[in-house]
């Protein structure tokens, strides 16, 4: 198979808009999430303190969608037009066809199946306009919220690595809980 890579594309999907960041949205990001101490730590992320700093941040975002291979959207919720997370493929293993995917929500916006939505959506351009093979995630055991989404979504429970996340502040471990999907499995659920 030749692989196919068509980097960050606009995704439409019911309510939101997934697309490339732009230097515009730093405001929206740093009142919404990405100064966020919960939201970072859940995300794995460090916290951006100023408008400054996520400028810079999304200096290197936005450089890095000449790359076909750079996946990262902003989640735009249509009815205002505000940048209210993101979604991106936070690692790839280009030689097996597989890629990590990581996700985020502002706390005002949470609880209401916009990161389900987002996500949904990326599977499906995933398997409809790239050669991946596979998609995977994990949430750690301290944040069910992000377990729900990956509950909701068209991915599957795959096991749990036991205490194998440390969180190296309050010296305790976590478990990684981990999902996936193949594309098999999207192309059975399209077909039903």
């Amino acid at each position: 198979m030749n692989y196919i890579h068509t980097g960050t594309q606009t995704i439409e999907a019911e309510r939101l808009y997934l697309r490339r960041f732009v230097p515009e949205d730093a405001e929206d990001m740093f009142i919404h999430w990405i100064n966020d101490k919960e939201i970072q730590s859940n995300y794995g992320e460090p916290v951006y303190e100023t408008v400054e700093a996520v400028k810079g941040v999304l200096n290197r975002w936005i450089s890095s969608y000449s790359r076909n291979d750079f996946y990262r959207w902003a989640i735009i919720l249509k009815e205002n037009q505000t940048n209210i997370g993101q979604i991106a493929f936070c690692s790839m293993d280009l030689k097996h066809h597989h890629a990590d995917i990581e996700y985020c929500i502002s706390k005002q916006y949470q609880g209401k199946g916009y990161a389900t939505e987002a996500l949904n959506a990326v599977i499906t351009f995933t398997f409809e306009h790239t050669g991946l093979h596979r998609l995977q995630a994990f949430h750690r055991g301290k944040n069910m919220s992000s377990g729900k989404v990956l509950e909701k979504s068209r991915m599957l429970y795959e096991g749990t690595l036991r205490k194998s996340y440390y969180y190296p502040d309050v010296n305790e471990y976590d478990d990684k809980i981990y999902y996936g999907i193949i594309k098999s499995d999207y192309m059975e659920g399209q077909q039903t």
